[in-house]
């Protein structure tokens, strides 16, 4: 009944939050939809304005550079004569970004300078300085030659020409990187972005958060070069996923790289919380708790009251009936009428069945009741033919029967006494059937003493008549050839060790070399009844040079794990 009703209260929540779910899952996909094309539209967005920054930010850095080159034309004509070297460092001074001004002549040596240069026989070979020399009025690189400045640095120089147009030299800007680096705080580039700065080789020059900068990828300069700009998506140093943008700043030597955090859909949702994903699962979340929580008063709350009934009912409290039935709904309330009829009729089967029982019980007991009684007649009838036999053989054997048919008759004695029919208790009963025994001999010679010691262990009829005929036969032939003419000590122990027990009949008489070995009927008997119990019987000299009769045999326990296997001899036993 528990499962019953726990597998319903489970399936009518499941039945309802699913049947909701159907209903609400149109709004909720129709949500993630506008979502999803909101936020691939937002990307797009930001990946296109990534790449018009990095444009821009390269073309500033570019016509600065280029500026510098219209400055060096201005300041050439002047650029060599007295106070020149004044005159640069004031100019170098006053424009931010510029590490050097140097005038060379046309030998690539050092004419006027507003700091230091380094010394360099070789100038005149250098790339730069050669393609200004052939005609180029402006050069920019990466790669002068030597170190002009104490920092990443361009130099851009600019041709000088003699009065006859010939070749007489440069002018070159030395201008810092740091300098051309676009600022974070432009307008014009996204919300939270980065800047750095690379060469060609992949390296970064500068940047303004290098946890913002990885590796860049392979083939990225190709695609700067065929496309003027390249944006990608990719994940930095510390796992978040941004996109990136690189632009040329000086031809393929310097690049402008931007970084932008990658809007993810959460955090487009968060900025828009009355739209897309939020609004359908707020929906979706106050429509379900408020079917739970109908559910629970109008249909769980009953049924879980129900089921508390079923469980006293389960218990035998059948007295108890659902008496808030009126409150529930009508269908949970036939629900209730029908338990409640379900309770009478057990309550009236339960009657019937205990008066059936009761007189089952007073049959069974009148039954065992005749059958001892006719026993007995059987016992009283063999005791009147033994008195009129004189042969001492035919009246041992009547003996025999006789005590034998008493022990079954003390069975079922036993059986209509006890409060149960079909259990007895073996403590009492071998107490009994060995006081009967032995009071049954004292009139035919000296007196015999018994000492018992029994285990309690409650048997059934089918392993107690075995059990009680093997005592039977112990005891007997203790009394024949133990005790005859003497009298004597007789031991019953009864024993219980787990799953086996043990029943010992020990006499204190002298037994023949040849008592343990001789296969009479007795010993017959006492082996097949062994046998009927799933045991072993055996005969062994004892301590005091008597002879003990053991049986040794499986508890009732240890047979209950065994109950596709049927005793062997219980049809003979009853």
């Amino acid at each position: 009944m528990n499962r019953l009703f726990g597998g319903s209260l489970s399936t009518i929540r499941v039945r309802l939050g699913a049947a909701l779910a159907a209903a609400l899952l149109p709004v909720l996909i129709l949500g993630v939809v506008q979502s999803t094309i909101a936020f691939n539209r937002e990307r797009v967005t930001l990946r296109q304005n990534l790449g018009f920054a990095a444009e821009r930010s390269a073309a500033t850095a570019r016509s600065r550079m280029e500026g510098a080159g219209i400055l060096l034309q201005t300041l050439a004509p002047g650029s060599i004569g007295y106070q020149c070297q004044d005159r640069l460092a004031e100019v170098a001074r006053r424009i931010p970004g510029y590490a050097n001004l140097v005038r060379f002549d046309r030998r690539g040596r050092v004419a006027c300078a507003a700091g230091d240069v380094p010394v360099d026989p070789m100038r005149t070979l250098k790339p730069w300085f050669q393609r200004l020399s052939r005609g180029d009025q402006l050069v920019i690189t990466r790669d002068p030659g030597a170190a002009f400045a104490s920092q990443p640095s361009v130099l851009t120089a600019v041709r000088a020409d003699a009065a006859d147009g010939s070749f007489d030299g440069a002018f070159a800007a030395v201008i810092t990187l740091a300098s051309l680096q676009p600022s974070v705080s432009d307008p014009t580039l996204p919300a939270h972005a980065d800047v750095a700065l690379a060469d060609s080789g992949g390296r970064y020059i500068s940047e303004t958060d290098a946890k913002a900068f990885p590796v860049l990828p392979r083939g990225w300069r190709d695609q700067v070069r065929q496309n003027g700009a390249h944006v990608w998506y990719g994940v930095d140093v510390i796992g978040r996923r941004r996109v990136y943008a690189a632009a040329p700043v000086a031809g393929d030597e310097v690049f402008v790289v931007l970084s932008a955090q990658s809007p993810g859909i959460l955090s487009w949702a968060w900025l828009n919380p009355l739209s897309g994903i939020l609004f359908p699962l707020m929906t979706f979340g106050l429509a379900l708790a408020a079917v739970l929580v109908v559910t629970d008063r109008v249909v769980v709350r009953w049924i879980a009251y129900l089921q508390r009934i079923a469980s006293l009912y389960a218990r035998g409290r059948l007295s108890v009936r659902p008496v808030q039935a009126e409150q529930m709904p009508p269908e949970i309330r036939e629900l209730a009428e029908t338990l409640e009829d379900m309770a009478d009729a057990i309550v009236g089967r339960d009657a019937s069945l205990r008066d059936s029982l009761a007189q089952k019980d007073a049959l069974m007991r009148e039954i065992h009741h005749r059958v001892k009684n006719n026993l007995q007649v059987i016992s009283s009838l063999l005791n009147m033919q033994q008195r009129a036999l004189t042969d001492p053989a035919a009246r041992a054997a009547m003996s025999d029967t006789r005590q034998r048919i008493t022990a079954l008759a003390l069975i079922y004695r036993a059986l209509y006494q006890g409060p149960d029919l079909k259990r007895v208790d073996l403590r009492p009963f071998l107490e009994e059937l060995t006081a009967q025994l032995v009071a049954g001999e004292i009139n035919h010679g000296p007196s015999v003493r018994t000492e018992l010691s029994v285990d309690a262990l409650v048997i059934d009829p089918d392993r107690l008549a075995p059990l009680a005929l093997f005592a039977v036969e112990a005891i007997t032939n203790a009394q024949k050839h133990a005790f005859a003419g003497r009298g004597g000590v007789l031991k019953l122990n009864f024993l219980v060790r787990g799953e086996e027990a043990e029943l010992e009949i020990s006499d204190d008489g002298k037994a023949a070399d040849d008592a343990l070995v001789a296969s009479g009927v007795g010993r017959t008997l006492m082996t097949a009844f062994a046998r009927q119990l799933r045991g072993r019987a055996e005969l062994v000299r004892n301590e005091g040079g008597g002879v003990t009769a053991r049986l040794l045999f499986p508890t009732p326990a240890a047979d209950a794990q065994r109950p596709d296997e049927s005793v062997p001899g219980n049809q003979a036993a009853a």
